[in-house]
């Protein structure tokens, strides 16, 4: 047969070799990108073309986390390459392959839960975050006088009774307060 590489006729006993169901001279096939001489060596084809393992190894994909080459599945996200067990949370480092995620103004990877404890604005009375209920999406947020609150924190200051429903529903600020209709008309 001729030779893939060079095109000349491969004649003699042990001058060819077979690979990727080509005829090469023994010398001509080599490694792509460095020469060295692939008969009886390891070697990966792309797109017909041989790589001896360390030049095959140099044209894949780094991994954005540890800068290791990805040699098996790629996980691609935030216009990065990750492999699977990299592309964790900042957080907690729970993997997120394949788990809903967010990222920060920083550009910091997130799961969704660390991100609205990180994130999710303070409730005024509880101080703790706002934030869905497991298995939520979305949360209620309520805001008077520049304050956040809980629906179940948003009460009146005096009486206690809860803002957001039944017959003292609504806010009637006082001073700074935050107060029910009847608790309002009482200090005024």
């Amino acid at each position: 047969g001729r030779c893939a590489r060079c095109g000349e006729n491969v004649v003699g006993e042990g001058t060819g070799c077979t690979a990727m169901d080509q005829v090469f001279h023994v010398e001509c096939f080599t490694c792509i990108m460095c020469n060295n001489k692939l008969r009886g060596q390891p070697f990966y084809a792309v797109e017909k073309k041989a790589y001896c393992e360390p030049c095959y190894i140099n044209t894949l994909e780094q991994c954005s986390v540890c800068a290791k080459p990805i040699m098996e599945r790629i996980l691609r996200a935030t216009g990065k390459a990750y492999h699977p067990h990299c592309f964790t949370c900042v957080m907690c480092h729970r993997s997120l392959d394949g788990i809903p995620f967010t990222v920060d103004a920083g550009g910091n990877i997130h799961c969704i839960e660390d991100f609205h404890k990180k994130f999710a604005p303070r409730c005024s009375v509880c101080k703790e975050p706002i934030m869905p209920a497991p298995g939520q999406e979305e949360t209620v947020r309520i805001v008077a006088l520049d304050r956040d609150f809980h629906v179940q924190c948003y009460r009146c200051e005096d009486c206690g009774g809860l803002l957001s429903e039944g017959d003292n529903q609504g806010c009637y600020p006082l001073d700074g307060h935050i107060l029910c209709k009847t608790c309002n008309s009482a200090r005024i």
